[in-house]
């Protein structure tokens, strides 16, 4: 822990959130969904999004990783400015970044193995992937369970699969957005206790949306957002 209480580890990536702005059309009605966030995760740290449905937590993971673009601010993961990548850079940053989905985004039609492994498809990892994938499936307790198809798995387990392959990457930052959100009290304990057995053995920093107190005091830090601010 550093002096301020937060957990801090060089194998993490830092990020760095300033001035961030976020709006959406809806008809003819401008919405802003994040508003002059600014955010700083040190390398390392288990940080927690919390507050209500709406409040733009959803929306600032979905900046941080990429998945949407922001309209004014600055994001720097790793002292890499998000915000100005474009192209291949663009794609390169997205693929070294782990997410966890609430609602898993499994395909229907693939194994627990080859949903593991459908982010390396566009890229050349550098080692092997389907030795990889498997070794992930059995760190998350799916050991044999590699040709199994998403509907034949409980919620617990296909959260399980979305997790592996989240990290199938190796990625030195994990978004987990409302994790577990889609699943009962027991199954939602065990795989926060999943979350963070892994971010300690792969050395990742977690940045975490979620609206459950619980989950949000296990957390280094803990941040409130409303109305697109930082309360």
């Amino acid at each position: 822990m550093n002096a301020g209480g937060q957990r801090t580890d060089t194998r993490g990536t830092p990020v760095r959130v300033t001035d961030l702005v976020k709006r959406f059309r809806s008809g003819d009605e401008t919405i802003v969904g994040v508003d002059r966030i600014t955010l700083d995760v040190p390398a390392g740290a288990t940080v927690a999004v919390t507050g209500p449905s709406g409040s733009g937590k959803s929306t600032l993971l979905h900046l941080i990783g990429a998945i949407e673009r922001a309209d004014e601010g600055r994001i720097e993961v790793d002292d890499v400015e998000v915000t100005r990548l474009s192209g291949r850079r663009l794609a390169k940053y997205r693929n070294g970044i782990g997410f966890v989905f609430q609602r898993f985004h499994l395909l229907p039609a693939l194994s627990a193995l080859d949903n593991v492994l459908a982010p390396l498809v566009p890229t050349r990892p550098g080692f092997d992937e389907v030795e990889r994938a498997r070794n992930l499936l059995a760190e998350v307790g799916l050991a044999g369970r590699e040709r199994a198809m998403p509907g034949q798995l409980s919620g617990g387990q296909q959260q399980r699969v979305a997790i592996a392959r989240a990290l199938v990457g190796r990625p030195r930052l994990l978004l987990a957005d409302e994790p577990t959100g889609n699943l009962d009290s027991a199954t939602g304990a065990g795989i926060i206790d999943l979350l963070w057995r892994l971010r300690d053995e792969h050395g990742m920093t977690l940045l975490m949306a979620t609206h459950e107190a619980s989950l949000a005091d296990r957390c280094d830090r803990t941040v409130g957002v409303h109305d697109g601010r930082i309360v």
